[in-house]
C-alpha cells in the first residue's frame, strides 16, 4: 500500500470522526483547598470542539490522497 493512500485513509477516518463526535472531552481534577491532611478538590470537564471546516478539509484531502494513490498503480 502506498504512503499517500495510507495517509488518505487516516485523514478520511479523522474527518468522519470529527463530524460524528464534534469535539474531544476530557476531565481533570482541580485542587481547591489544601490544609495539611484536609484537601478539597473537584473534577472539571472540558470540551475542545473540532471545527466542521477542519473536518471537511481533512475529508476532502483524504479522498484526494486516496485517488492519487490509486491512480499511481
Amino acid at each position: 500500500m502506498k504512503t499517500a493512500t495510507l495517509i488518505g485513509i487516516i485523514l478520511i477516518v479523522l474527518g468522519v470522526a470529527g463530524f460524528a463526535f464534534g469535539g474531544v472531552s476530557f476531565t481533570h481534577q482541580k485542587k481547591d483547598v489544601d490544609l495539611g491532611p484536609l484537601q478539597v478538590s473537584h473534577k472539571e470537564k472540558d470540551t475542545m470542539p473540532i471545527s466542521p471546516v477542519l473536518s471537511t478539509l481533512s475529508l476532502v484531502a483524504g479522498i484526494g490522497l486516496v485517488a492519487v494513490g490509486a491512480k499511481g498503480r
